[in-house]
């Protein structure tokens, strides 16, 4: 077995590529669906359960680096969540500035307030609007302020933390229900009910709990010998996410609609797929295998630190713009990889380490 004990976890960050191209194969479907066999493109259809991937991880990262200890004083909860801003929001900032910038094509969109401070996704009006697939950062921040409160709940038991997170979901379901009594909430705050459930993190909370929940397993001896007992995880927790991916599939009306509109395909992909996934993570990181030494290479682990780029560009505006100019066969897949290494080495990374020694120097 690997030594866990150095918090360096190649295989899942080369994960993180292997879960951008599902996004990005998802968004781009619409270009097979004459060429693909009816069930392959239905299987295709659900690869929005990359998000999955990413939020489980960001969910077992956050837990197993900081557990609650931001919440130790005042001063080291901001640094914590100013590195959490530093990670996510300054690439954000300057594609969306460059979207406003550039008139002829945001057309004269003015929500700058609700698009910078990432709240636009919180509104079922505008949250096809900007950078579109930003809505997850929204999840994702959200998940970032409540994280050290959550996995010291969880250290108590797992029963507090479910408790909290089933009330935060009621909470935004009743500031749902009664703007929706109150004024008819034209702008669609947490409404509809399966915008709330599939787009905010009061809906996909568990996504993250169960990311959590495999790195409070890992730092308890009890823990570890309840993973050690699970057999072929890689394998199992594979094939688990393929027929779990399936099933949601089974749900769906057609291509286009997907299985987890409907609750028997949203209640396999809040609560069994994220097991899934956190089972084949513990095996990619206790298991070496021809799939944990793939994801570990030096090329998938650079994609793998490159993906946020890539998700962020691979649609909307910068994609867009790109296609004006040279549109690929491969509907610039690879040129969009390509951007997306260029931006992290020569922007991303320095700038972020350089807010990061910023933070540090808080004292």
């Amino acid at each position: 077995m690997e030594n866990l004990s150095k918090n360096k976890f190649d295989a899942l960050t080369g994960m993180r590529a292997i879960a951008a191209i599902m996004v990005f194969v998802y968004h781009n479907r619409k270009y097979w669906r004459d060429d693909l066999p009816f069930v392959v493109l239905r299987f295709i259809s659900e690869w929005h359960i990359g998000v999955t991937v990413f939020f489980v991880l960001s969910g077992f990262l956050l837990a197993y680096r900081y557990e609650e200890k931001p919440l130790e004083s005042k001063r080291s909860y901001l640094k914590y969540i100013l590195l959490r801003i530093a990670r996510i929001f300054p690439l954000y900032w300057i594609l969306l500035s460059a979207y406003f910038l550039d008139i002829p094509y945001s057309k004269g969109v003015d929500t700058y307030f609700l698009q910078y401070s990432l709240f636009y996704s919180l509104f079922d009006k505008y949250s096809v609007s900007g950078i579109v697939q930003a809505w997850s950062l929204t999840v994702e921040f959200f998940f970032y302020l409540l994280a050290p409160l959550l996995f010291s709940l969880l250290k108590k038991s797992w029963k507090y933390c479910i408790s909290f997170l089933i009330g935060f979901f009621l909470l935004g379901w009743s500031i749902s229900y009664g703007l929706d009594w109150y004024n008819g909430n034209p702008d669609g705050f947490l409404s509809p009910f399966k915008f709330m459930v599939g787009s905010t993190f009061f809906g996909r909370s568990l996504e993250f709990f169960f990311g959590m929940l495999l790195a409070y397993l890992m730092k308890k001896e009890e823990g570890i010998q309840f993973l050690k007992n699970l057999k072929k995880p890689t394998l199992f927790g594979g094939i688990s996410i393929i027929i779990l991916t399936i099933s949601i599939a089974f749900f769906a009306r057609n291509n286009f609609v997907h299985g987890v509109e409907r609750w028997e395909g949203r209640i396999i992909h809040e609560i069994f797929l994220p097991v899934a996934i956190a089972v084949f993570f513990w095996g990619l990181m206790s298991e070496k295998t021809f799939v944990s030494k793939i994801l570990s290479t030096k090329v998938f682990v650079l994609l793998g630190n490159a993906s946020f780029i890539f998700y962020l560009i691979h649609l909307s505006y910068f994609n867009m713009k790109l296609k004006s100019y040279i549109y690929l066969p491969d509907h610039n897949f690879v040129l969009l990889w390509i951007c997306s290494i260029i931006i992290y080495l020569g922007i991303e990374k320095p700038l972020y380490n350089w807010c990061r020694d910023l933070i540090a120097k808080i004292r």
